[in-house]
């Protein structure tokens, strides 16, 4: 079972799931599209019960690539409906977050069951960093994950922080040595794979009960404010500094 850019490969009964677009591996509704597809594959095979979700290179995911950014709103009204497909599948999902999940690398890394990381993992909500709305369901599932007010603080000021203190605040469920994120995030898809599959089913669907249709809710509102943001002069201007690696300058128009 393979994609242009991803592959999915049985261990046992769970199916690591690889993302290859290194370094960054950034997405679009293609890659999301390609994803759902394989984990509704999954669904229905008797031969997985749990699923690892990684990727190829330095880092898990950067989010989408702004840097050629064309304000269209129907590829990302696209990417948002196989996005939130993500959220409709019936297997566990244990994400190995090597490197850096940003943006909307850090929604991906959200939509999974539980995430895997190490003291060198990184993370960010930084769309304020981009005079910019956060997306791909976040405003949904980061609350949900480490409460209202660490979720907040995280959005508004944007700011990176590493594995450590996601462990401390509840994003990560576990902590993992350096260099060992994707076999630990193995082991726990393979606790999770050992117990009874029609039970694993009936729990998960019990504890994600209407997730996915709240995840599409939001992204109906991010989206919204996110086309509107992106006819700003704060957002032309944080998208240039990111790519010039210097301090943006905002105005507040």
């Amino acid at each position: 079972m393979t994609a242009p850019d991803l592959v999915v490969e049985l261990v046992g009964q769970v199916a690591v799931i690889e993302l290859r677009r290194p370094p960054n591996n950034f997405f679009d509704a293609t890659l999301i599209r390609d994803l759902a597809d394989a984990y509704e594959r999954l669904d229905t095979a008797g031969d997985c019960r749990a699923i690892v979700l990684c990727s190829q290179g330095k880092n898990f995911c950067a989010g989408a690539d702004l840097s050629g950014n064309t304000g269209d709103g129907a590829s990302a009204a696209e990417l948002y409906r196989q996005a939130v497909r993500l959220f409709r599948a019936r297997t566990p999902v244990v994400a190995a977050v090597a490197g850096a999940a940003i943006g909307g690398g850090l929604g991906l890394a959200l939509s999974a069951d539980f995430r895997v990381g190490s003291p060198s993992s990184r993370f960010a909500a930084n769309f304020s960093r981009l005079g910019f709305h956060p997306g791909f369901g976040i405003t949904e599932t980061l609350p949900r994950v480490v409460g209202q007010q660490r979720a907040l603080e995280w959005m508004l000021t944007g700011e990176r922080f590493g594995g450590e203190v996601a462990y401390q605040a509840g994003l990560l469920d576990e902590l993992a040595a350096d260099g060992d994120v994707r076999p630990a995030a193995l082991r726990f898809a393979q606790r999770i794979a050992a117990a009874a599959p029609q039970s694993l089913a009936s729990i998960r669907a019990t504890m994600r009960a209407g997730l996915a249709e709240a995840v599409a809710a939001a992204t109906d509102h991010e989206l919204a404010e996110q086309t509107r943001l992106q006819h700003t002069e704060d957002f032309r201007e944080g998208v240039a500094a990111s790519a010039q690696r210097r301090t943006p300058r905002f105005t507040g128009r």
